[in-house]
């Protein structure tokens, strides 16, 4: 009974869309297109994409599709910077931020999760053809993109550059992504009542505002709060039908007559 309930719920929330599509879509569009045909073409992250399926968690919101939309953002805004780091040195940059991307969650549900994270890239890249310090600075980025992580200071402009793509693409989805897909996924994983999910929901969306002010990179900074502001809005409307729902019925699943 509970996970039809928790299936009515996911149902009728599906309804509450995001209010525009965040405008990093439109302002950004040739760099995404860009990125979009490196990520369906480039032989290293077509291998990539292989080698990172088996360390990916589908069911708990953070799988193929979330680090997809991670890498193609993320090496968006480093093609963004472009003029300031020069157009080859931006491409390669484009590139590795793609990598980080894709395996920046692969140890998502161990504790210390980008520090794991981090020394499986090494170990999955090891043979990859990039220079030892490409790969380091793929893991650097890996191990700093946790949400309200200290800003690193690496004294180094491409590392900074990958680390804080990373972490600004990563946090995109803590907008409409978050309460369109990962909530229902990880409550459904967690296998949370709705009760529980209800009682989580306030301090969830506080989380979730804390975020707007931590993006990094010149372009993370005017389109980040947009995507979180989305988020946000959607979010206080499926706290609202949960609410409703649980005022009429018993919360564990059971109908009230």
């Amino acid at each position: 009974m509970k996970n039809e309930i928790l299936r009515r719920i996911k149902q009728e929330s599906a309804t509450v869309t995001p209010e525009s599509l965040p405008s990093f879509y439109t302002a950004m569009s040739a760099e995404l297109a860009s990125s979009r045909d490196t990520f369906f073409s480039h032989p290293m992250v077509l291998r990539c994409r292989e080698d990172v399926l088996p360390f990916l968690n589908d069911e708990f919101g953070h799988g193929i599709e979330h680090s997809k939309k991670v890498a193609i953002e993320a090496s968006a805004l480093i093609l963004g910077e472009a003029k300031t780091l020069g157009f080859d040195a931006a491409r390669r940059l484009a590139l590795m931020a793609m990598l980080s991307g894709l395996l920046h969650d692969t140890c998502r549900l161990e504790g210390e999760h980008a520090s794991r994270g981090a020394e499986l890239s090494l170990m999955i890249l090891r043979d990859y053809p990039l220079s030892d310090d490409e790969k380091q600075m793929i893991a650097a980025a890996v191990r700093c993109h946790e949400a309200f992580s200290p800003t690193m200071d690496f004294g180094h402009a491409g590392t900074q550059f990958l680390a804080d793509a990373l972490y600004d693409a990563d946090k995109f989805r803590w907008g409409p992504d978050n309460f369109m897909t990962t909530l229902w996924e990880i409550c459904n994983y967690q296998e949370w009542t709705l009760q529980q999910i209800l009682d989580k929901f306030p301090a969830g969306l506080e989380m979730v505002s804390a975020v707007q002010n931590t993006f990094r990179t010149p372009a993370g900074k005017i389109y980040g709060p947009e995507f979180i502001e989305l988020g946000l809005s959607m979010g206080r409307k499926i706290y609202l039908i949960i609410q409703s729902f649980c005022q009429k019925n018993d919360c564990s699943g059971r109908l009230v007559p």
